[in-house]
């Protein structure tokens, strides 16, 4: 297993944060404007936003991203955490950054007092369903989506 560092993303981190993000995005085979990734990240740097993300480095190299959003539940009188973005370079897959990155972020939302975080992945997303399988439960909900 490699040592891997897991911080919050910097203003200096931007080289070392958009090619995860363009990689995550074609994972997903989704084509984002220019100007939402550059608004994507200045919201990740604006400490007024809810919007948050770090990085897994392995000998000085981002392999790894995670992006979450704290926002307010109907369900709960403490905020919830989105685990909305999370990626790990192909060939550091399996050996256990990904599973870092999700207990960072719940290390995260817990000292912020979150009642939960949840996150989506595609129904072909195999591989990382298994790990996920492991370190949280399905809630058994479907989503439904319209684009406006």
């Amino acid at each position: 297993m490699p040592n891997v560092t897991l911080r919050p993303v910097s203003i200096d981190d931007h080289a070392a944060w958009l090619p995860l993000w363009q990689a995550y995005l074609r994972f997903y085979e989704a084509q984002l404007a220019e100007d939402v990734s550059a608004s994507t990240w200045q919201r990740l740097l604006d400490p007024t936003e809810p919007t948050h993300s770090a990085l897994a480095w392995v000998d000085g190299k981002a392999v790894g991203m995670v992006n979450w959003i704290y926002h307010r539940s109907n369900w709960s009188i403490e905020n919830s955490c989105y685990l909305q973005d999370l990626y790990v370079d192909s060939e550091q897959r399996g050996l256990g950054i990904g599973r870092q990155l999700i207990e960072h972020v719940y290390a995260e939302a817990g000292a912020l007092g979150s009642s939960k975080v949840h996150w989506l992945t595609h129904q072909t997303n195999t591989g990382a369903i298994g790990l996920y399988e492991q370190v949280a439960e399905r809630s058994g909900f479907i989503q439904f989506r319209k684009a406006l």
